[in-house]
């Protein structure tokens, strides 16, 4: 060991500025890369952004070289145009649906008054979320006046409005309903517990009913809404754009881009002089800097759009079998699987498959969605996660309903009859995730 100064050659990896953006621009969803690209236009003077409109009448700035090309293959026709592409988004907010029905009833100023109150002191789900003494204090009325008010809130549209809790809700459901339900609403405000916790015999027991009419309030507390107000929601409905699409075209199966979101990036010709201002030398250098934070820009997305259809296309390869037929199954499949065959790392395809959906002949599906874990059968052969869920779907849908399969029954199918080795947990997860509920709560009195 000796301290001293030595000369070194070693080679590594920097992660400049220009590589960092490369590997967010992949994970980048289009919608989310289109917002990145306005961004990056702010920033910039020289970088001049178009739409469709001033393309086709022409304009003052002119393409640089190796721009945004636009695939056009997947533009719809008019005959294929969705009525959603023509819905007006017009929402109104709960407390907005309120008001105008507060203001159908014969009211005093000062009652109307309290109700406006009443009604901005609920959550955007419709429950009365304050504590009531506390807002009776604050209109400097009784609690008896506060309750007269939030009766007439409690009769508006949606049903449910203005409770105080899920069973007042669902309560304020029932009394609405033209044909009444007395054992349901009873059953709502005194043994909510006991029928959410299935103790059915015991509860029809002390109620002398039948596990029948058991079943029967059951299934119509399942068509009550828990939130009544959340169709009055304020936000806009977000609707997922493909960045891909998956047809069939002579027998094959074809990966194109959708990029038509993607604005098109030009060069701003006013200060495109800039670049050839010898007597202006800071100016000069402040633009050509400028300029090549946008060729940056455009070779990033290009390796970006490169890539992900790369990776879409090796996975169609894989999946061949699940477009070929609505009942088609995917195979087992990895992000190491594609990586060793793209030759590229798990990282960059779990980034190019991240937040990126495909429109395929059997839907919209996330890239991500096509990976799925293999567990082996008796055979020695592999099989996906999502055959064995396809054939639990397929076990509890052809069940008896008065005797449904537990998960170890369905352990015990799967082993005799397809060979496959699995867990009951590993069932237990694979029904959780199918939203399938357990045995008990399957079964139905008739």
């Amino acid at each position: 060991m000796q301290f001293g100064l030595f000369q070194q050659q070693t080679t590594t990896l920097i992660m400049t500025q220009e590589l960092r953006q490369a590997i967010n621009l992949l994970q980048y969803s289009t919608t989310d890369l289109s917002a990145f690209i306005h961004e990056q236009a702010l920033e910039n003077p020289l970088m001049d952004l178009q739409d469709q409109a001033s393309m086709q009448t022409g304009s003052e700035s002119s393409y640089i070289e190796g721009s945004i090309s636009k695939t056009k293959s997947y533009q719809k026709s008019e005959d294929e145009a969705s009525p959603i592409d023509y819905a007006l988004v017009d929402q109104v907010s709960l407390s907005e649906h309120l008001i105008s029905q507060a203001g159908e009833i014969a009211l005093s100023k000062e009652r109307e008054k309290q109700l406006h109150y009443f009604i901005f002191s609920l959550r955007e789900d419709g429950y009365f979320c304050r504590s009531f003494t506390e807002v009776c204090n604050d209109l400097m009325i009784s609690e008896e006046e506060g309750e007269d008010v939030l009766r007439i809130l409690q009769s508006f549209d949606p049903a449910g409005v203005g409770a105080r809790s899920l069973q007042e809700c669902l309560y304020l459901q029932l009394k609405h309903l033209s044909n009444k339900a007395p054992l349901a609403e009873m059953i709502v405000m005194h043994h909510m517990e006991e029928l959410a916790s299935k103790k059915w015999k015991a509860l029809a027991a002390e109620l002398d009913v039948t596990l029948a009419d058991i079943q029967d309030v059951y299934d119509l507390i399942q068509t009550l809404d828990p939130r009544p107000g959340t169709q009055f929601s304020g936000e806009p409905t977000n609707y997922l754009i493909p960045d891909l699409s998956i047809t069939w075209k002579d027998s094959e199966l074809v990966v194109q881009l959708i990029d038509d979101s993607l604005p098109p990036i030009r060069l701003n010709r006013d200060y495109e002089k800039l670049l050839k201002q010898p007597n202006q030398a800071e100016a000069t250098e402040y633009a050509k800097q400028k300029y090549q934070q946008i060729q940056w820009l455009l070779k990033s997305i290009e390796q970006r759009q490169q890539t992900i259809k790369k990776v879409a296309e090796a996975i169609v390869r894989h999946q061949r079998a699940f477009f070929e037929s609505k009942n088609g199954v995917l195979k087992p499949l990895t992000l190491k699987d594609i990586a060793e065959e793209i030759e590229m790392h798990e990282s960059t395809v779990s980034r190019a498959t991240t937040h990126k959906y495909a429109q395929t002949p059997r839907g919209l599906y996330e890239l991500k969605a096509f990976f799925t874990s293999s567990v082996k059968n008796g055979f020695g052969e592999s099989t996906s996660s999502q055959s064995i869920k396809e054939l639990i779907k397929e076990l509890v849908a052809n069940e008896s309903k008065a005797k449904p399969l537990s998960d170890q029954k369905i352990v015990t199918w799967l082993e005799s009859e397809k060979g496959i080795t699995v867990s009951r947990r590993a069932i237990a997860k694979y029904r959780d995730e199918l939203g399938i509920p357990s045995s008990s709560k399957r079964k139905r009195y008739e």
